[in-house]
């Protein structure tokens, strides 16, 4: 920004960046030093912002102004200290005041000059050394003296500049221009004026003490009275106005500040203090005596606006202004008054209201930043208030050229006061070659700077910026730190410009600058590492809205993460650092175990060596984990935890609770990470395996044990049992204390699980531990039955349930009477000495079925575990629990009991029906059938006893008794003894039952039939026998069924089939007679028993079964049906089957009768599937062939008809649907072998024809024959379907050249043409009758001969169905009448082409027929236009587009220029680009040379006019500029030649030219300079050329040429010592002369590098010339190397940078102090070669030496110098002097010669001076320590 922008606002001075550092430092040392400092302390508060606290109270504040005003009590009410002593009070307070009134003194410098002379425009202090300067103070001139000397200014400049009352200006007119410039400036660009302001005041110089600020009052008053609605005023009290800031400000383009922006000025943007005419017409400026006003509109005397100053009389007065400012303090220096437009109100409060309180934080000077407005009643205040103040602590670090403070920024609102800490972070970065711009050529260093906000930022809204540029931009970075930098700015100073070299190169450095900032911020401190987090939250974790910035993102996260940077686990004090790949993050689960260990004592020094760092507890936490994962962390190998947990012995080293987080963590984790660790090998299990001492084991070694896990209430019990129980080894248990622990932790199941997983865990109740007990007792008897005892004891004492005794008990081992363990049994005998079961088995019955007999041993006493057992008393419990039995209540064996097979006592026979009685639901079959079947039971027959089985006994009732004697035939029955067993039987009548005793009279009667068949089964029944039983069955009625159901089922009964059971058999009569010729019935023998003699016991013989009646026994004869008698059936038999199946439907009659040739026909007998009987509606469809056999309806009358669903069921087609499927399948076979003639197909079309007058449906399968069959024979010669044929048209006709269509042949050998009378029904069946249908035959059919046999007529008949088509298919062609017509048929006047490479005229297009692929109208006929739609469907084309890209293929074939540049307009009006790689893209017409040219051989211009022979340069050729143009954009023709063409050029010279003249020379680099800043472009130069243009003594460079040497003998002069060697040898590159801008040395000489040009001083070989003789030695203490010399050297290696110890710097000052200085007359030389490879040549050349150190001699060697001598000769010696120095000093650090060159050259021409040394030394930062002074010290005493 212009000083006449900004400075026209405010003041001229400015420091640059070191001065600023300067002011910095010295208000460091101040305010550290001033009294204040005294009484207050530095610390930290608990957000991390750095803080001053009081001494005497201990309150905190930010900055040291507020502890200022807190120790005065100048704010006694709210802040001042109560505990302050009046003392220091009152020194603050003078103090204060004292700063005050220096702030209304003007300080003069008085500058006491020497050898230096302060020229016009430089600061003071930059020219002139410290010391030098004097001040002194005097008052400030009066107001009036300034006021009237102003005032005279303003006169002069209005009559000299502006010819206001004076004589003319010869400028003026240039003036008027400069103003118009300056108004089309200032309103074309979008300018904040608001931070162009705050821009200026921070250019402006302040005097010094005084806190720049700056204010900004806002007010509705019209104080100006110039109609304004509101009232910007702007006071800062910088120095003021000067006469030169006034002369600038009433120019244009006169800046104070041009050139300055290295001397710390930030404005830019060129417009500066004139951006207020954007919000007012007439700014005022009240400074320093001046009292102007400007005024946009011209000025009625100069016609200027905007320049032109006015004195201001009246309007503001000094009152009002001092009035708006507040009476309460005196104005500052400079106020600026903006009376504002009434449009800009709004917009301005907006802008007021808006500004960022961040807004000071990289201003260097205004410390103070206000915004008010002005009003009498505050609560209608429009604007935001506030007050921003900044307070810099510097605190400065120096290393790597940068340095580091804080930063404190307080904003004050309307309601609120906020406070933040910055720590900021400012480096320096050297500008790199190709980031500089023409803007900032000026600028040789980027300064960046950093701020870190500690707590919450200041700011508006939710977002703030993180870009700025001096002031904030509006770009949020979304980092959570603030870049500052000399950025360039977009015109509205919202963004920088991201794409520009300039700042892409100060973003380069951004992450070195973070790097150094964070490594500063977390490493250098003594912070413990919790505090260090913050630091870490600066990390841009988040990406970046901004494409850019995610680059300088990524860059940082590259660096950071190979820095040391993240703090691991430490156990002392000490802080380590460790790269992020190198840390790892555990668990937090782990965490919290590894604390409770520490707390507990457990050592875990070693935690970090088990393979990786681990990341301090404090960092490793959820919330961290953004941060983590942008550093890369990882979490630690799963293996890790294995060694950590073992090597830090933490199971046995935690208490139990901890151990069971252990042992939880692991659990947690096994399956997703320990599962294949080495953790299955640390010892991690505690357990007992007896009272006593505890073990652990691995998971991997736990094996055989097994974890028992008892409930607390069992573990005693357990634990007696398992030392009473010798074979439960195995078995351990968890330490007392170990359970507790588990059973408290609230995750106890989970640990459980996993042990239970991982090794033998039980959750061990009593009843597990019986089962495992059991399965432990191996065969040991005694074991055995202890286990019983534990059982039962265990039962007694509650520890078992009844479920689980009874689960526990059930699989229980025995011993049994053989002494043998017995584990698998079904059942258990109580010992025989104590059960019943031996009185009534007499052995163990139950042996088979798995029952055992317990052995004696479970009777007798004993004692177990403590627990005693009586006599017996076990007994009891293994009746109870383990089901050891006897009878009765045992359950009987599955066997037969000896015992039974005989006469039982009388006891025994009642304790039988007892056993019986309590298990007669679970008898088993062989003991029930021993019982039933066994002679046991007592009877009387006829009064006399007899031992009978159950079965054959009977316990009767009186009340049949009489009734079974009265009527029947001799049969004895026997009856229970009940008076052998008392009345004690009477109760057991159920088990008799059971045991087959009979009861009931039913049974008797079964008992007599069952004795009868018996009798029957012997021998056959006689007729007698038959009609006895039919007798005693009518004796029983009317309840014969007992005896019937004996009987009926025996076959007693003689029939025609055999002896059969009554149930069935049939009593024959004449109903029956049709029936017998189909079946075989069982008729009853009438031979036998007489007919007469059956008939009289029909009631009787139906009763057994007998069937005596015909109707409804259909079933009866399809079940005796005969299928072998189903054939040839008589007309009775045949409607007998009929009704049978009406009324059954059997499927084995109806398969019978599908089988057999029942029916008989016209043709004889045939099965059901052969036979028809037609319909008279379609018994036509029958005749058209004579192969379908009829039913003989005569013979079975009319009866038949009415068994229709019968006849259809087994397969008569009775239907027509059934009909048509046969006439399909004859008719199919006979479409199919060829069997149609033409008369079947004129009958088929007669039936067809009546059949659809007919009123019936027609059959739609019939139907779909007629229409799919290939039934119609076509003049193709073939037979097709209807749908396939066509019934010839005239309409057809044209169509018959170009298609094979397929007409029904309607010839005389055929159908003739009475096929045309069937043509509404050949249509009906698909048959094409006219064109408009035919559409698919054309398309199917469709064969394009030879285009030149295809007339007009058959086109325009193919254009008439293309027409149709379109209209039956949506206007969509199909693909395969496409295809057809995609070939060449249609005619152009370029021959015969296909549609898709035709086109119909336009003659809009302006161009002829011939002229492309025209249809030829002519040839087609007028006709042809009405089917412009239908050629375009088909591809012809008709718009510009389809044009063009015919055309653009088409020109080629042309040779006429004429036709060629009328294609090529109308391709360039319809905007045309010619098709990559296509054939269209290749070659252009050149016209004066008659041919086709490559696009690649040709440019649109050559303005160098170099590639007249190389290149077809269009210009030359086409002079119209519309069509040079069109090549460029349409055939991508290059505009200008390319780099790879000038490359091919300058190959070419190499090959045919020596020298170059000076024109072409500048032409081929002006354009290299111009392109050669891409990596494509610097190959090709690299690759391309071999030989350089030179400049060579012989010629100049404006004639004669320019000679070209090989590359490899060319070099760079970098040294201009050198250089002068070497110059009348042709080896240097060659530059223009005289010089240009575009051809500068600057620029060729990158470029010159770049394509391998080496520099001459890496070139040359250097060699010492030997010295001879008059050598003269010279005292060793030379003047040359003195404590001076020494001092500087040491400052230097000194430095912390360079990483040089005191033992090395040491060494080096030993050997620099001990050297041997030698003086000679003789001339000290060095000889240099240059080799020039491609000549095979040495250029020589010698050069002049005053000095030479010989390193492994310890001598330099010099010349004699002259006392007199030049200046030159003087700066010679002491630079030669320096380098020799530098060189032996610094030679294994080459980097570090050229510095500490200089600065022995600097320290040399001062001759050492101390003062001049000490300064030299401060300004370049240099040092002595105090280890150093004392070796100078040693040094040189003993020297």
């Amino acid at each position: 920004m212009e000083k006449s922008d900004k400075n026209e606002a405010f003041s001229p001075n400015a420091s640059n960046i070191k001065q600023e550092k300067s002011s910095q430092g010295s208000i460091r040392r101040y305010q550290k030093q001033g009294l204040t400092w005294k009484y207050v302390s530095e610390t930290v508060d608990s957000k991390g912002k750095k803080v001053t606290a009081c001494d005497f109270c201990g309150k905190q504040y930010v900055g040291i102004s507020r502890m200022k005003q807190h120790l005065a009590g100048l704010n006694q009410s709210r802040t001042a200290c109560k505990e302050v002593s009046s003392e220091v009070r009152d020194s603050i307070r003078k103090s204060l005041k004292e700063k005050e009134e220096k702030t209304n003194e003007k300080i003069v410098v008085d500058l006491k000059m020497e050898d230096y002379e302060v020229k016009d425009g430089q600061s003071s202090h930059q020219s002139c050394p410290s010391q030098n300067r004097k001040r002194k103070r005097e008052t400030k001139p009066s107001k009036e003296n300034m006021a009237e000397s102003a005032k005279q200014h303003i006169d002069r400049i209005r009559r000299t500049k502006f010819s206001i009352g004076g004589t003319e200006n010869p400028l003026t007119e240039d003036l008027h221009q400069a103003v118009k410039n300056l108004s089309a400036e200032l309103y074309a660009k979008d300018v904040h004026f608001l931070m162009e302001l705050i821009q200026n005041a921070e250019d402006n110089e302040y005097p010094e003490g005084v806190d720049p600020s700056l204010e900004f009052v806002i007010t509705s008053e019209d104080i100006t009275a110039t109609g304004a609605p509101a009232t910007l005023l702007i006071f800062n009290n910088e120095r003021g106005f000067s006469e030169k800031n006034i002369d600038s400000i009433c120019s244009v383009g006169r800046s104070t500040k041009k050139g300055n922006r290295k001397r710390g000025y930030i404005g830019e943007k060129g417009i500066g203090f004139k951006s207020v005419f954007l919000i007012t017409s007439q700014p005022y400026i009240f400074s320093n005596g001046y009292q102007i006003r400007f005024d946009e509109a011209p000025c009625s005397h100069c016609s200027l606006g905007y320049i032109v100053p006015e004195w201001v009389e009246q309007h503001p007065s000094l009152v009002d202004i001092q009035r708006i400012y507040g009476s309460g303090s005196a104005l500052p220096t400079t106020t600026i008054i903006l009376p504002l437009k009434a449009d800009k109100v709004k917009p301005v409060k907006e802008q007021l209201s808006n500004v960022h309180p961040e807004v000071l934080l990289f201003l260097s000077k205004i410390k103070r930043l206000s915004i008010r407005e002005h009003c009498q009643d505050p609560n209608l205040s429009t604007v935001n208030s506030i007050g921003i103040v900044s307070e810099t602590d510097f605190m400065t670090r120096k290393s790597i050229d940068a340095e580091s403070y804080t930063i404190n920024l307080s904003a004050r609102g309307t309601d609120s006061e906020n406070q933040c800490s910055y720590y900021m972070w400012r480096q320096k970065f050297p500008v790199k070659n190709e980031n500089r711009v023409e803007r900032r050529s000026e600028v040789d260093d980027w300064v960046i700077t950093l701020a870190f906000p500690y707590g919450e930022r200041l700011g508006l809204g939710n977002s703030s910026p993180g870009i700025y540029a001096f002031l904030p931009t509006e770009m949020v970075t979304n980092f959570p730190f603030i870049i500052q930098a000399d950025f360039i700015l977009a015109s509205s100073r919202e963004t920088i410009l991201l794409d520009d070299i300039w700042n892409q190169g100060i973003l380069s450095c951004v992450p070195s600058a973070f790097v150094n900032a964070f490594t500063t911020l977390v490493k250098k401190t003594e912070a413990p590492v919790s505090s260090l987090l913050p630091a870490f939250g600066f990390l841009p974790v988040e990406p970046s809205s901004y494409e850019k910035l995610n680059l300088v993102r990524e860059s940082i996260k590259a660096r950071i993460c190979a820095e040391e940077i993240v703090p691991s686990v430490s156990h002392s004090r000490q802080k380590f650092f460790h790269k992020p790949s190198e840390v790892g993050r555990l668990i937090p689960g782990f965490w919290d175990i590894l604390k409770k260990a520490t707390r507990e004592g457990a050592g875990l020094q070693n935690i970090s060596s088990h393979g990786i760092y681990i990341l301090d507890s404090s960092f490793d936490k959820e919330e961290n984990d953004k941060v983590l994962d942008f550093l890369g962390l990882k979490p630690v190998k799963n293996k890790w935890y294995a060694k950590c947990i073992q090597g830090c012995d933490l199971v046995t080293s935690v208490s139990e609770s901890t151990y069971v987080e252990i042992l939880l963590f692991i659990a947690q984790n096994w399956q997703s990470r320990f599962h294949s660790t080495r953790m299955v090998k640390v010892p991690l299990v505690k357990y007992l395996v007896q009272k006593g001492a505890t073990y652990l084991s691995s998971l991997a070694d736990f094996s055989p044990r097994i974890l028992c896990l008892p409930a607390e209430k069992n573990h005693s019990w357990l634990l007696e049992w398992n030392y009473e129980m010798k074979c439960t080894s195995k078995f351990v248990f968890l330490p007392d204390t170990t359970r507790t622990a588990l059973n408290a932790s609230s995750h106890k199941e989970t640990i459980r699980n996993w042990l239970k997983e991982k090794v033998s865990v039980v959750d061990m109740s009593v009843s597990e531990y019986a089962k495992r007990l059991r399965d432990n007792l191996n065969v040991d008897k005694k074991l055995v039955v202890s286990y019983a005892h534990f059982l039962h004891h265990s039962i007694s004492a509650g520890f078992l349930s009844d479920v689980e005794a009874e689960k526990c008990c059930r699989d229980m081992p025995l011993v049994d009477n053989y002494g043998n363990v017995n584990t698998s049994r079904n059942g258990v005998l109580v010992p025989a000495s104590a059960g019943k079961w031996v009185s009534l088995t007499g052995s163990n019955p139950w042996m088979k079925d798995d029952y055992i007999e317990l052995w004696e041993e479970y009777l007798l006493p004993g004692k177990f575990a403590c627990v005693r057992s009586k006599k017996g008393e076990l007994l009891g419990f293994l009746k109870t629990h383990a089901k050891a039995g006897d009878i009765p209540e045992i359950k009987p064996p599955n066997a037969a009991i000896p015992a039974l097979s005989g006469a039982l006592i009388k006891e025994n026979a009642l304790l039988l029906l007892e056993w019986i009685k309590k298990n007669r639901d679970s008898l088993p079959p062989r003991f029930l059938n021993s019982v039933k079947g066994g002679s046991w039971l007592r009877t009387t027959i006829n009064g006399s006893s007899d031992y009978r089985q159950p079965s054959k006994s009977f316990y009767h009732t009186s009340s049949w008794g009489n009734v079974l004697q009265s009527g029947s035939i001799l049969v004895d029955i026997p009856l229970v003894d009940r008076s052998f067993y008392g009345k004690k039987i009477e109760e057991y009548k159920e088990e008799l039952k059971v045991a087959g005793v009979m009861s009931e009279f039913s049974q008797a009667c079964t008992f007599v039939g069952d004795h009868l068949m018996r009798l029957a089964e012997t021998s056959s029944l006689s007729r007698e026998n038959v009609f006895s039983i039919l007798k005693f069955i009518r004796h029983l009625r009317p309840s014969p069924d007992d005896f019937i159901t004996a009987v009926k089922n025996h076959p007693w009964l003689k029939t025609s089939t055999g002896y059969r059971s009554p149930d069935g058999a049939v009593l024959f009569s004449n109903d029956w007679k049709a029936a017998s010729l189909i079946s075989d019935i069982p008729f009853i023998d009438r031979e036998i028993y007489g007919e007469t003699h059956l008939n009289g016991f029909k009631k009787e013989l139906e009763l057994l079964g007998v069937v005596v009646q015909f109707p409804n026994n259909h079933s009866l004869i399809v079940s005796h049906l005969n299928p072998a008698k189903l054939s040839f059936l008589t007309a009775d038999a045949m409607l007998l089957v009929l009704d049978c199946m009406r009324q059954l439907s059997p499927q084995k009659l109806i398969n019978a009768l599908r089988n057999s040739q029942c029916f008989k026909t016209k043709s004889g007998y045939k099965t059901p599937a052969d036979c028809y009987i037609p319909d008279p509606e379609w018994s036509c469809l029958l005749s058209v062939f004579d192969s379908f056999p009829l039913i003989d309806e005569d013979f079975y009358g009319e009866k038949l008809s009415t068994y229709t669903e019968e006849l259809k069921q087994i397969g008569v087609v009775v239907q027509l649907e059934e009909a048509v499927k046969g006439f399909v399948r004859t008719f199919k076979h006979k479409a199919t072998s060829s069997g149609l003639t033409r008369y079947s197909a004129s009958s088929l079309l007669s039936c067809y024809k009546k059949l659809l007058a007919s009123n019936l449906k027609f059959p739609e399968e019939l139907m779909k024959t007629f229409k799919e069959l290939q039934w119609l024979r076509t003049k193709l010669g073939d037979f097709r379907a209807p749908e396939s044929c066509i019934l010839f048209d005239p309409e057809w006709e044209p169509l018959r050249l170009i298609a094979n269509l397929p007409f029904i042949d309607d010839s005389s050998n055929w159908y003739g043409k009475s096929i045309h009378d069937y043509k509404k029904e050949l249509k009906s069946l698909g048959v094409t009758v006219e064109l408009r249908q035919g559409m698919n035959h054309v398309v199917s059919s469709l064969s394009l001969p030879d285009p030149s046999r295809i007339t007009p007529a058959s086109a325009l008949s193919v254009f008439k169905c293309i027409k149709f088509l379109l209209e039956d298919r949506y206007q969509q062609l199909p693909k395969e009448f496409l295809d057809k017509v995609s070939v060449k048929w249609l005619k152009t006047h370029a021959g015969y082409r296909s549609p898709e490479e035709c086109l119909l005229l336009d003659h809009s297009w302006e161009l002829e027929p011939c002229d492309g692929p025209f249809i030829d109208e002519a040839y087609y006929g007028s006709e042809l236009k009405s089917f412009k739609q239908e050629l375009v469907k088909i591809g012809v084309g008709n718009d510009s587009a389809k044009a063009c890209n015919l055309l653009g293929r088409h020109v080629y074939t042309h040779s006429d220029s004429d036709a060629i540049s009328r294609i090529y307009r109308f391709l360039r009006k319809s905007e045309w680009k010619s098709e990559k790689d296509g054939a269209s893209s290749g070659r252009i017409w050149i016209p004066s040379d008659g041919k086709w040219a490559d696009v690649s051989s040709c440019v649109v211009y050559d303005k160098d006019k170099l590639f007249g022979s190389q290149l077809n340069v269009l210009e030359n050729h086409y002079n119209t500029g519309d069509l040079l143009g069109f090549f460029s954009s349409a055939f991508d023709v290059r505009t200008n030649p390319s780099m790879e063409d000038y490359c091919a050029l300058w190959q070419d010279w190499e090959r045919t030219k020596d020298r170059l003249s000076f024109k072409e020379c500048s032409a081929f680099w002006t354009f290299v300079v111009k392109h050669s800043n891409s990596f494509k472009a610097e190959k090709f130069l690299s690759e391309s050329l071999t030989r350089l243009p030179v400049n060579s003594p012989d010629c100049s460079s404006s004639s004669g040429g320019i000679l070209l040497s090989s590359k490899s003998d060319v070099f760079i002069a970098d040294d201009l010592l050198l250089k002068d060697l070497f110059i009348d040898s042709p080896v240097f590159v060659w530059y223009p002369t005289p010089s240009s801008s575009a051809l500068s040395q600057t620029k060729l000489t990158p470029i010159y590098r770049m394509i391998g040009v080496q520099e001459i001083s890496k070139c040359v070989e250097v060699a010492e010339a030997k010295l001879t003789d008059g050598v003269k030695m010279v005292k060793q203490e030379s003047d040359l190397i003195g404590q001076g010399l020494v001092r500087l050297i040491l400052g230097f290696l000194s430095d912390p940078s360079l990483e040089i110890e005191g033992e090395e710097r040491s060494r080096i000052i030993h050997s620099l102090v001990s050297l041997n200085f030698v003086e000679t007359r003789e001339t000290i030389s060095t000889e240099y070669t240059l080799n020039l490879p491609s000549k095979g040549e040495k250029l020589m050349a010698k050069a002049k030496r005053m000095i030479r150190w010989e390193r492994e001699k310890g001598v330099v060697y010099a010349e004699k110098r002259e006392k007199a001598c030049g200046k030159r000769k003087v700066l010679e010696y002491a630079t030669c002097f320096a380098e020799v120095i530098a060189k032996g000093v610094m030679w294994e650090r080459e980097d570090l010669i050229g510095r500490l060159s200089e600065l022995v050259k600097m320290a040399y021409l001062v001759e050492f001076d101390e003062e001049a040394l000490e300064f030299l030394m401060k300004s370049n930062n240099l040092q002595v320590y105090e280890e150093d002074e004392k070796l100078i010290s040693d040094v040189f005493s003993f020297k």
